[in-house]
C-alpha cells in the first residue's frame, strides 16, 4: 500500500452542523480508517466514534491525537483555532488542518483583518478602530448613521449591531465597553455600511497555492423577508446565479492576494480560509474573513465536492496543495435550516425528533444534524438552537429548492421553525436586492 493510498485515523473537532457535513464527506474517502469527532452530535454518530475531548485545549487535542495514532486532525469551530490547537498538534508531528492561533486571527481580530487587509490593498469597508469609548462615540457622532459596530473579538456570532440609526451605533459602542461580550468587545471597529448581496467564497490553502471554492449565499435573518434577528444562518444554497464572471475573478484574486499577505508577514496559514464579501455598485468588498469552513455553507459545498476530501485536507496540511485540481458536480444544492422554537433567543431542548430517516431515503437529499442528541434508550432529540439542515441536489436551482422542502415536510419535532423563502430572491435576479 502506497503513501498515497494507506488509510489514515482522523480526529474532527466540533459539534455542529458543519461538522457533520466534514464528517461524512471524510468518512467517504478510502483514506479514512477510525473517524473520531470530539463531541460531535446525533449525527456525526453514524459516521463515525463520538468522544469526550475538550476541543479548545491544545495540550488535551494533541495528546489524544498523539496516543490513538491519529494521522490528520480537522479542525471545524473556530474557539480552537484561536486557541491554538492547530499549533500544539503541528508541534507534537501530527498533520492538522486549520490555521495556527496566528493565522486564527483573521477571525479571532476584526482590527487584525482590516488591519492585513489594509496592508494588501484589499478592498473593504472605511473603518475606524478603538479602545476608548469616548473616542469610538466621537467617531460615530463623525461618520453619522448607517453604521456597523463590532466587536473586535469572538462573540459567538453575536457583537455585530448594523445600526441605521446614530442612537443605535452609540448604544452599541456603549454596550461593548461595558463588557456585553467580555474581552471581545474591549476593542471595537467601526465600519461604513456597505449595500447590495452578500456572497461567501471559501478557499483551500496550504499558505502558497490556493483553490476556491464553489460560492454560496446564507440567509442571516430569522425571518422571512430577511427581517428579524440575525442567526447563525437559516439556509443556503451554491452556487450563487447573481454573481458575475467578473465579480468572481476579483473575489478569487483577494483570497490569493490576502493569503500572499499572510505568507509576507511570517504567517503559515493552512486550513480553509473564508471570505465573507459584498457584492457592492463598485464590486465585491470583504465584510469579513473565517479562518474555517461556514456553517451552514459547508453543508451545500461539500455535496458539490468532487474530489477525495481527505486527500484535499492532508495536501494542505502537507503544503503540496498544487497537486490539487478540485471538481465540481453540475447539480445546485439548497439547504433548509430546521430551529427549535425560539431561536436565536432562549429555546428549549429535548424535544423527540421523527421523520429523519424517510427525508435522507429521498434520492438527491443529505440531512446534516447539528443540535441533536441520541438518548440512553436510542430517541433523537433537540440539544440546540439550528437542529438539522435539510440539503437537496437538483439538475436546477428550483428543482433543489423544491426538493429540500419537500424533504422538510417530512420532519417533525416540536417547536420546528424554519424559513419558506430560501434562495427566492436569487431565482428573481439581481434587481431583487435593489
Amino acid at each position: 500500500m502506497t503513501e498515497t493510498t494507506k488509510t489514515i485515523d482522523i480526529l474532527l473537532l466540533g459539534s455542529g452542523g458543519r461538522e457533520h457535513a466534514l464528517a461524512k464527506k471524510l468518512a467517504e474517502s478510502p483514506r479514512c480508517g477510525t473517524l473520531y469527532i470530539a463531541p460531535g452530535n446525533g449525527g456525526t454518530l453514524q459516521e463515525g466514534v463520538n468522544v469526550a475531548l475538550a476541543e479548545d485545549d491544545p495540550e488535551a487535542v494533541a495528546a489524544f491525537a498523539r496516543e490513538e495514532g491519529i494521522g490528520l486532525v480537522v479542525i471545524g469551530p473556530e474557539a480552537p483555532l484561536v486557541a491554538g490547537v492547530a499549533d500544539a498538534v503541528r508541534a507534537a508531528g501530527i498533520a492538522c488542518f486549520g490555521p495556527g492561533a496566528e493565522g486564527a486571527q483573521m477571525e479571532g481580530s476584526k482590527r487584525f483583518s482590516k488591519e492585513l487587509m489594509e496592508r494588501a490593498g484589499i478592498p473593504t469597508a472605511a473603518y475606524g478602530s478603538f479602545t476608548d469609548e469616548e473616542a469610538a462615540l466621537a467617531y460615530v457622532r463623525e461618520q453619522g448613521a448607517p453604521l456597523v459596530v463590532k466587536a473586535d473579538g469572538l462573540a459567538a456570532g453575536k457583537g455585530v449591531v448594523v445600526a441605521t440609526e446614530q442612537e443605535q451605533a452609540e448604544e452599541a459602542v456603549r454596550e461593548c465597553f461595558a463588557g456585553a461580550f467580555g474581552d471581545a468587545g474591549s476593542t471595537v471597529v467601526i465600519e461604513e455600511c456597505l449595500t447590495g448581496p452578500e456572497c461567501s467564497l471559501l478557499a483551500f490553502t496550504d499558505g502558497k497555492t490556493v483553490r476556491p471554492m464553489a460560492t454560496a449565499q446564507d440567509h442571516k435573518r430569522a425571518l422571512e423577508g430577511d427581517r428579524g434577528p440575525n442567526t447563525g444562518g437559516m439556509g443556503v444554497y451554491s452556487p450563487v446565479p447573481i454573481v458575475t464572471d467578473e465579480e468572481l475573478a476579483v473575489m478569487k484574486r483577494v483570497m490569493v492576494d490576502t493569503v500572499a499577505e499572510l505568507a509576507a508577514e511570517g504567517i503559515d496559514y493552512r486550513g480553509c480560509l473564508y471570505g465573507g464579501f459584498m457584492l457592492t455598485p463598485e464590486g465585491p468588498k470583504v465584510l469579513e474573513f473565517n479562518a474555517r469552513f461556514g456553517d451552514p455553507e459547508t453543508q451545500v459545498i461539500l455535496p458539490r465536492l468532487k474530489n477525495d476530501l481527505v486527500d484535499a485536507m492532508l495536501a494542505c496540511a502537507e503544503q503540496r496543495l498544487d497537486e490539487v485540481e478540485l471538481s465540481w458536480r453540475d447539480e445546485w444544492a439548497v439547504a433548509v435550516v430546521l430551529t427549535s422554537a425560539g431561536y436565536p433567543g432562549s429555546y428549549e431542548k429535548g424535544k423527540v425528533i421523527t421523520g429523519v430517516e424517510d427525508a435522507d431515503a429521498l434520492d438527491g437529499v443529505t440531512i446534516y444534524h447539528a443540535g441533536t442528541a441520541v438518548t440512553d434508550t436510542g430517541e433523537l432529540v433537540t440539544s440546540g438552537g439550528r437542529v438539522l439542515a435539510v440539503t437537496a441536489l437538483g439538475d436546477t436551482f428550483e428543482a433543489a429548492r423544491d426538493l429540500a422542502y419537500a424533504a422538510c415536510e417530512k420532519i417533525d419535532f416540536e417547536g420546528k421553525t424554519l424559513r419558506h423563502d430560501i434562495g427566492l430572491k436569487a431565482l428573481r435576479g439581481r434587481e431583487a436586492w435593489d
